[in-house]
């Protein structure tokens, strides 16, 4: 039970620390870089360059719009509404939609057990097919994944994610994903295939019921 605890909150203090750093680098820079450009505009109004105002302004908006975007997707991810409001299935398609428009690959969902999953299991397994799309499309190029998720004999429950990227054969790409399985005293298996890379995670029944 302590080691369980133990990495629990190694997770979640790896999980602030990625947020952290994003908004630090991300949101937070842009902020301050919008600031210096409502300043130089400032400045140009004031000496009547309205030209130059008026295009200062325009990129400020552009990179203000910009940051919105940024913080929602971040808001999405740490608790989508979609989830809290219309359950599982709805979630992982609005996910879905969201990274194949972006990045323009295919996804394809066979997730109808997924309803089966307890509430805190669904948030854990979100995650984890987050992460591994995010994953899939950092190693690309990636044109489709297919993600599955079916109720097997005994009330044990298999979720698999397979994409055809470039395949992943550093083991160590996959410990964070690793930590959130071992949280719900799943197991995970990655087989490298042509093309691509098939990830298979199980989680016993008294998991899922969570």
């Amino acid at each position: 039970m302590t080691d369980d605890v133990d990495r629990l909150i190694a997770a979640e203090q790896d999980e602030r620390r990625r947020i952290a750093l994003f908004l630090h680098d991300g949101p937070v820079q842009n902020l301050a870089g919008i600031a210096l450009m409502l300043d130089a505009a400032l400045h140009a109004i004031v000496t009547d360059k309205l030209e130059d105002a008026r295009s200062v302004l325009e990129s400020a908006l552009e990179r203000q719009r910009a940051t919105i975007r940024e913080l929602r997707d971040l808001s999405f991810a740490l608790e989508p509404v979609v989830l809290r409001d219309q359950g599982f299935g709805p979630a992982l398609q609005a996910l879905a939609d969201q990274v194949g428009t972006r990045n323009q690959i295919r996804i394809d969902l066979d997730v109808a057990d997924a309803e089966r999953v307890g509430a805190t299991a669904q948030v854990a397994l979100y995650t984890i097919v987050r992460e591994l799309l995010e994953q899939a499309v950092r190693r690309g190029p990636l044109t489709r994944v297919e993600v599955t998720m079916k109720a097997e004999h005994g009330g044990a429950f298999e979720t698999v994610v397979a994409d055809d990227a470039e395949p992943e054969r550093r083991r160590r790409s996959f410990e964070a994903i690793e930590e959130r399985v071992k949280q719900l005293h799943g197991s995970i298996r990655v087989d490298p295939s042509e093309p691509g890379t098939r990830v298979v995670v199980t989680l016993p029944a008294y998991a899922t019921r969570r």
